[in-house]
């Protein structure tokens, strides 16, 4: 003749049964108190799945984990699991590659020889910018000359509030076209093979409606150091109107990717590359303006680290123009990302998607794949 109870009665009614005052009383008052946190984690739930939409649940989330992120690793860890990765926080806007642009054009009009394709081109010393750094009292940082060649100027200046440097790269290439050496910069699957320092480099996920990407990148680093890792957004803009191309990188964090103790994570790091031809995509001779900064996490003085960053990017800089010749002579295929491009500037995502480069890559279908 037993009589279904209510829950809280069940469980004082076992607990009677027990002694009251035994092991299974407080296994009912435990289980009693978790039950009651359940019930009102769902009834927050339901609240919030009434007031907001899923995109604002989403912005929610990440804004939460991002402040819980920082306490101790299993709650950052289930926040992040349950947030996932924001891209309405974390694409790269449309105005980050326009600005990257407005650089460029600046640099153009500062120097009518820019407009003379058979003229060396020789930009001026980029001090009267308006954005960039500022020192305490709100005047700019100005850019001082670190190299100065023929093809290629180097500048830096130093970052407020750090012991680090931004530094600007103007070069200039005559032997390959702008299409070649934008499509090596960005095929992963090429630059493992021409890029000896690199350990690991994937795309984690996508945004496919905007065309930003987070990527995964190892690299090694001189010895006695260890390897970095980067995990970092990119996006890419091709504007065949107006005769440019842009690449933006920057950090992220994302819950796929927690830092490893293999690795030191670099968690300050841009990158703009803005490409001009001289005369069309497909034709030989570019100038490029690239603007670079990370904090490489080292404990190394100030300027031991100012002159690893000063040697390296010519270096590279050289080793990407190599592989974009070799790619040219060789007729090794890389991806032509001008073409196949999901979407032009101008449009930003809402869609997302998580895929492997690799898996993107074959469903652009051959007429998409082209020699660079």
């Amino acid at each position: 003749w037993w009589e279904p109870r209510p829950r809280r009665q069940r469980w004082w009614w076992l607990a009677r049964c027990r002694g009251g005052g035994g092991l299974l009383a407080l296994l009912a008052n435990q289980c009693r108190f978790v039950t009651g946190r359940v019930r009102r984690a769902q009834q927050i739930a339901q609240l919030y799945g009434r007031l907001y939409s899923e995109s604002a649940r989403l912005v929610l989330l990440g804004r939460l984990w991002r402040r819980l992120r920082g306490r101790a690793g299993h709650v950052s860890a289930v926040m992040a699991a349950v947030a996932g990765f924001v891209w309405d926080e974390e694409r790269i806007k449309e105005e980050e590659l326009q600005r990257s642009i407005d650089e460029m054009k600046r640099l153009e009009e500062m120097s009518a020889v820019f407009q003379s394709p058979g003229v060396e081109r020789h930009p001026p010393e980029p001090k009267s910018q308006t954005e960039g750094n500022e020192d305490s009292g709100g005047k700019k940082a100005p850019w001082e000359m670190v190299m100065d060649k023929k093809h290629f100027k180097l500048w830096r200046r130093p970052i407020t509030g750090s012991h680090h440097y931004q530094y600007r790269v103007f070069g200039t290439y005559t032997d390959v076209t702008p299409r070649q050496f934008f499509n090596v910069q960005l095929d992963t699957e090429y630059r493992k093979k021409w890029d000896a320092l690199v350990i690991k480099l994937e795309v984690i996920e996508r945004d496919v409606i905007s065309g930003s990407e987070v990527l995964h990148w190892v690299t090694h680093f001189p010895y006695p150091m260890y390897s970095r890792d980067y995990v970092y957004v990119r996006r890419y803009s091709v504007d065949q109107e107006n005769n440019v191309m842009v690449l933006v990188s920057r950090a992220v964090e994302h819950p796929s990717v927690p830092e490893s103790p293999e690795f030191v994570r670099v968690k300050s790091y841009e990158s703009q590359m803005v490409i001009r031809p001289h005369k069309s995509f497909d034709e030989n001779g570019f100038d490029y303006l690239l603007t670079y900064s990370d904090n490489p996490q080292t404990v190394f003085p100030r300027y031991c680290v100012s002159w690893m960053v000063s040697s390296g990017m010519p270096d590279f800089l050289e080793k990407l123009h190599m592989a974009t010749l070799k790619a040219k002579n060789m007729e090794i295929k890389v991806k032509d990302y001008i073409s196949s491009k999901p979407v032009e500037m101008g449009s930003e995502a809402k869609a997302t998607t998580p895929s492997s480069e690799r898996k993107n890559e074959s469903s652009c279908g051959p007429a998409r794949i082209e020699y660079a």
